[in-house]
């Protein structure tokens, strides 16, 4: 029996509730709704005091550490952050600034990212997209770009970004199926030893 895969969502919303949680969750659904896995969704902004002081991993507290833990041992992340000044967050940037280099290698990421407006969709590409192939994760195709009018009591309601979400996920289906055949070949290979 395959193991579910550990789907981790990181929000870089600062306040709760938040659209960038939101959405993380929304797209959370979609993913399981076509795959079995675990859900773990990290909301920064309740993480942000104890983030705040520390410049070195080993400042920080246990509860950051199992956050970033869940993160490098994620089988999917999807990531999701406002745009702030035509960027991520500054807590978003230093949460990932924690994250070992290479412990996102070739897992699949799927961007997403909320605004006041659509002016800043490229965000995701401009921002989003160079920061974690420094990470040289597999950045799905089709990032996911809400705007305030998306959303109604913090739940996705446009029926456009619905079908965007459904159709980035749908194609992001194939890598995450790489990622089920790795996982299990790695569960295979320990069961042997």
């Amino acid at each position: 029996m395959t193991r579910p895969l550990r789907l981790v969502a990181v929000s870089g919303g600062l306040q709760r509730p938040s659209k960038a949680a939101a959405l993380a969750e929304h797209l959370m659904d979609l993913i399981a709704d076509e795959v079995l896995c675990e859900q773990r969704l990290v909301e920064l902004g309740q993480l942000a005091p104890q983030l705040a002081g520390a410049v070195w991993r080993s400042q920080l507290p246990e509860t950051v550490e199992r956050e970033l833990a869940a993160v490098e041992q994620a089988d999917i992340v999807v990531v999701t952050t406002p745009v702030y000044r035509g960027s991520y967050t500054g807590l978003f940037k230093h949460f990932f600034d924690f994250i070992h280099q290479d412990a996102l290698i070739d897992k699949p990421v799927l961007l997403a990212a909320t605004g006041g407006s659509e002016r800043h969709a490229l965000m995701i590409d401009h921002q989003l997209r160079p920061l974690f192939s420094f990470f040289q994760a597999r950045t799905l195709p089709l990032g996911v770009y809400a705007t305030d009018k998306d959303f109604a009591d913090y739940r996705v309601q446009d029926e456009a970004l619905i079908q965007r979400a459904a159709l980035a996920v749908q194609r992001a289906l194939p890598l995450i199926a790489l990622t089920r055949h790795a996982s299990s070949a790695t569960t295979q290979e320990l069961a042997a030893a």
